[in-house]
């Protein structure tokens, strides 16, 4: 079409007509089934929220109205019923069968708005996830003289809406009837229906029932009061054992006022991984939104698993989980906050239970002091190190040693522990998951306190010198066993040190392997990288095999002369030396084991050879 086509006579644009979407109801219903929603489960959740909301807007004009939600699940069909605010035949055309139209609109029932929990429009399209027909008769409590009315929808999206004669339905409220489609008979079951509003409406604020069956439960298990607080303790962790499955080692009451929040949170009786998200179970308005809420805690809190309810928070569209936003952010922190007042007070009143509690859980407590000195501070008593000195807390560590001295691997550890034990170093492993970040955030909360990573040097200086007219006599046993090593990047040293039972000790640090690393890299590039790699050269010392003079199988092995046998003796002092440190070996490093092993069973087996050779 041209331009002059496009205008009208007077010169002016075309107006154009608007047009409706057309919704498909079965695809809609598909598009709830399989992706909106995690399981038809969901839809008794949007019955009981409508019910629910429905007796919430009465009750804002009506106070003493009555509050009931009633269901009765017979031969593959479900009835619902409550003493809500009921609706008129233009409440109908305008909520029932506009998709998307919220019931918390401006014509009477805003002054309720906050108490509500869905929309009743989508929350009852989701009950066509089970059903293929849905009924809805009401009867207005706010114009009591309108009739009774029904509509009648089908999952193709037809629907039909008609008066009905007023003793179709004296009290006002409303009833949906729901006929299951095939497959789905089983969700509409008496024994279900039961199990799943339970599951949900535990904590709702009315009289909700399946048949003669009640479904509240309030008030809730933290609020109800009790003789004593053993008792308490005991109905807390009952109750935690059937939502959950465990028996908590401690319950910690989460009571956030402002943020409108009430509940209780349950410390693992076991260690899980930081990594494992948890699952808490809120409940917004007394009602079930989610029983896997991910964000709820911060993310040091792995060790508890929470249940709340809340009226602050906001859902998703599916009403499945929580909405990100400011106010989640603020729960978050309060919610933290009380877990570490709990911390707190057991590391002031009650220290059995705080030891108990961080033989599972040191990991996230550790996690927390990392960030929060005045929890370092707390905790420094209490939290156990691996250390030369066995398991202890840094507190009790540094008052007995004036330096700490720290590894960062536990492999480093490994190597110079029985060896820096023995001289009177104190070491901590500082290898394990956050250990490393706590010992050197130590002078922070204890001013005074020197900390310092442990290096071969420190080791080596701490080591006793040879007599140096014995080291002379040593010489040509030294320089065979440095020739032999040198390929491997390693020196050899000759000190004296305790216990005497450790023939050799190998030295070094990630400076050291990091060089050790270029190296080998360097040895197997083509020659650009080889030059690329070369330029990078450092000049950290090289890793070290110190032999102990002290060792009779030293100076047994220092008194050899055949230089070829020095060095076979030197390869499997370095490989026993590794192994003892469990360290991961390098190819190079296996088959020196392999070579040494086979080139000491030829030398023991050979004709003229033997023990009296070997002295």
């Amino acid at each position: 079409m041209d331009s002059q086509t496009s205008q009208n006579a007077h010169g002016a644009q075309a107006p154009h007509t608007p047009h409706t979407f057309q919704v498909d109801l079965r695809g809609l219903v598909d598009l709830l089934s399989h992706h909106l929603y995690s399981s038809p489960k969901v839809y008794l959740r949007e019955l009981l929220q409508n019910a629910v909301d429905a007796i919430t807007a009465r009750r804002a004009e009506q106070p003493d109205s009555p509050a009931t939600v009633r269901l009765f699940a017979e031969g593959g069909a479900l009835r619902v019923e409550d003493s809500g605010i009921g609706l008129t035949k233009t409440d109908v055309h305008q909520l029932l069968a506009t998709i998307g139209r919220s019931s918390k609109r401006g014509d009477g029932l805003e002054s309720a708005r906050a108490d509500f929990l869905g929309q009743f429009g989508i929350g009852l399209l989701a009950c066509f996830v089970v059903a293929e027909r849905i009924r809805v008769v009401s009867r207005s409590a706010r114009t009591p003289d309108a009739p009774p009315v029904e509509w009648t929808a089908r999952d193709d999206g037809s629907y039909t809406v008609r008066t009905l004669p007023d003793a179709a339905r004296l009290e006002p409220g409303t009833t949906v009837h729901l006929e299951a489609r095939a497959g789905a008979a089983d969700w509409l079951a008496e024994e279900r229906v039961l199990s799943l509003a339970r599951d949900f409406g535990s904590l709702l604020p009315y009289d909700v029932r399946v048949g003669e069956a009640a479904v509240t439960d309030l008030p809730a298990v933290w609020d109800r009061p009790y003789p004593s607080p053993a008792a308490r303790r005991v109905a807390l962790a009952r109750h935690c054992h059937d939502l959950f499955g465990f028996t908590p080692l401690d319950s910690i009451d989460l009571d956030v006022p402002l943020a409108g929040i009430r509940g209780v949170a349950h410390v693992l009786p076991q260690a899980v991984s930081p990594a494992q998200r948890a699952g808490h179970r809120v409940h917004l308005k007394g009602m079930l939104l989610t029983e896997r809420a991910e964000q709820l805690l911060p993310d040091w809190a792995f060790f508890v698993r929470c249940v709340i309810d809340t009226d602050s928070l906001r859902p998703t569209a599916s009403r499945e989980s929580l909405y990100e936003d400011e106010t989640l952010a603020a729960v978050r922190e309060a919610l933290g906050e009380r877990i570490r007042e709990w911390l707190t007070s057991l590391a002031a009143g009650d220290p059995e239970r705080l030891a108990a509690f961080l033989s599972v859980h040191h990991l996230g407590v550790k996690s927390l002091a990392r960030h929060d000195k005045e929890m370092l501070r707390t905790m420094l008593p209490w939290l156990p190190f691996e250390t030369t000195d066995g398991q202890l807390s840094l507190e009790e560590f540094a008052q007995r040693h004036p330096v700490v001295h720290f590894t960062r691997t536990v492999e480093e550890y490994r190597q110079v522990a029985p060896i820096a034990s023995a001289q009177g170093i104190g070491v901590v492993n500082g290898g394990y998951t956050y250990d490393s970040d706590l010992v050197e955030a130590l002078p922070s909360v204890r001013p005074g306190t020197v900390v310092a990573e442990l290096d071969a040097d420190t080791v080596t200086a701490h080591l006793d010198s040879v007599d140096p007219a014995e080291e002379l006599a040593l010489s040509a046993f030294l320089a065979a066993a440095r020739a032999r090593l040198d390929p491997l990047g390693c020196d050899v040293a000759l000190r004296a040190f305790h216990p005497l039972t450790v023939p050799a000790l190998h030295l070094d640090d990630r400076a050291a392997r990091h060089e050790q690393a270029r190296a080998d890299a360097e040895a197997q590039a083509d020659d650009l990288w080889a030059g690329i790699l070369g330029s990078l050269r450092g000049s950290a010392p090289r890793a070290r095999l110190v032999l102990n003079h002290l060792n009779p199988l030293i100076r047994r092995v220092s008194s050899l002369t055949d230089p070829e046998l020095v060095g076979t003796a030197a390869e499997a002092l370095y490989g026993q030396a590794l192994l003892m440190a469990q360290r991961p070996l390098r190819p190079a490093d296996s088959a020196l084991l392999n070579r040494s092993f086979i080139g000491l069973l030829e030398w023991a087996t050979h004709p003229g050879t033997g023990k009296d050779d070997a002295r």
